[in-house]
């Protein structure tokens, strides 16, 4: 399952931008079936500033650790705490209650060199 309206990243994040300008961010559903059951995920704290592409965070699963990479530059200005008591949502709700955390982004259009669904389900095999 690919949704049209979000932007991908080729480390499987997906994005949505907000009305507010802020994107939100989550891993995708072929992310989270190649990593199994979700145990654990650290977020970065509030206020963090990220840059695309470093790693912002870590999934732990049943079968591997894996990083959770920023889409774009910014700061965080929330995150999902929910995951902390129930980290199985990045399994059972990938682009709903599972997502992880919202970037303001520095620059505006930030997300337009993100992979749009088609390219993202080329990149997964599924186009």
């Amino acid at each position: 399952m690919v949704p049209e309206e979000l932007r991908y990243t080729p480390e499987h994040e997906w994005v949505l931008l907000s009305e507010e300008g802020t994107v939100r961010v989550g891993v995708t559903d072929y992310a989270q079936t190649q990593l199994g059951d979700v145990v654990y995920i650290q977020l970065p704290p509030l206020g963090d500033s990220v840059k695309a592409g470093q790693p912002v965070g870590e999934i732990e699963s049943t079968k591997s650790v894996s990083d959770v990479f920023a889409p774009v530059d910014g700061e965080v200005v929330s995150r999902n705490d929910a995951l902390e008591n129930s980290p199985d949502l990045v399994n059972s709700d990938p682009y709903g209650a599972g997502w992880m955390i919202e970037i303001k982004p520095a620059q505006p259009g930030a997300t337009d060199s993100l992979m749009i669904a088609e390219e993202y389900r080329a990149l997964i095999g599924e186009g």
